[in-house]
């Protein structure tokens, strides 16, 4: 795992009116690293994911990725900057007009210029990669929720991102079924070194593939660590939030 930190979190805070939402909120994150963000529903978990994207800026604080500002950067940083993410939504966002490789063709074609068969090949071994090498011509009516979020997966991944991050990836989902979405990402992350950023709730899933965590509970981060490591927490909320749920995916 490389030394320096490939997103930095730094004194965050969000508030609408008088309510605050976030605060305080400050934490690294390691190339490589399958990260998550844990907590109840309303802890602030998607909250804080609109501004690690850039999607909102916080009322106050600043987050880094790969050394440079995303709230603080001229439009053509903050372009680099975006090229260097991915992000799956926790609806997937495909669009149901186009088959699942004109959808992950799309970055492609919107940001390079590169000639329509490159594209296509490079769309087609990015379905490959998520195990949908065979699926390319399907709307997304035509497969499953799993098979969705794989090619939303692929999507995010048309532009070689450095990070991706993934919104509940497991909503909606059988145990089965996300279970195989755990690996995939395990096996990215391995093979790619992409570094993960996971927002989720689901304690199977956080214990099986998470190497770090932070766990929000309303709008402050109460604990940092690895999820076996939290089990034993002397906090009896973060303790039983964790400790019956330990897995390794292998």
């Amino acid at each position: 795992m490389n030394c320096l930190p490939i997103i930095k979190v730094q004194n965050l805070k969000v508030q609408y009116g008088s309510k605050v939402i976030l605060e305080n909120i400050q934490f690294d994150v390691y190339s490589g690293e399958i990260f998550m963000v844990v907590g109840g529903s309303g802890c602030g978990k998607t909250t804080l994911l609109t501004r690690m994207i850039g999607l909102l800026e916080p009322d106050f604080g600043d987050v880094l990725i790969d050394g440079q500002s995303i709230n603080h950067a001229t439009e053509s940083q903050r372009l680099a900057i975006l090229r260097k993410i991915g992000v799956l939504y926790q609806s997937s966002a495909l669009f149901g007009s186009m088959d699942l490789l004109k959808n992950v063709s799309l970055p492609l074609e919107e940001l390079t210029k590169l000639p329509p068969d490159a594209i296509a090949e490079i769309a087609h071994n990015k379905l490959k990669m998520v195990g949908l090498g065979d699926f390319g011509h399907y709307m997304p009516a035509e497969v499953s929720g799993g098979m969705q979020k794989r090619a939303a997966i692929a999507r995010a991944m048309a532009l070689d991102p450095k990070i991706l991050f993934l919104d509940e990836p497991s909503s909606g989902l059988d145990p089965i079924t996300s279970s195989e979405l755990d690996k995939l990402v395990v096996n990215l992350a391995k093979i790619l070194g992409i570094t993960f950023v996971i927002v989720s709730h689901d304690l199977s899933s956080i214990c099986k593939i998470a190497r770090r965590v932070i766990l929000l509970y309303q709008g402050k981060i109460i604990a940092e660590g690895q999820p076996q490591e939290l089990s034993n927490s002397s906090n009896s909320f973060v303790k039983s939030f964790f400790a019956n749920n330990i897995g390794v995916v292998k």
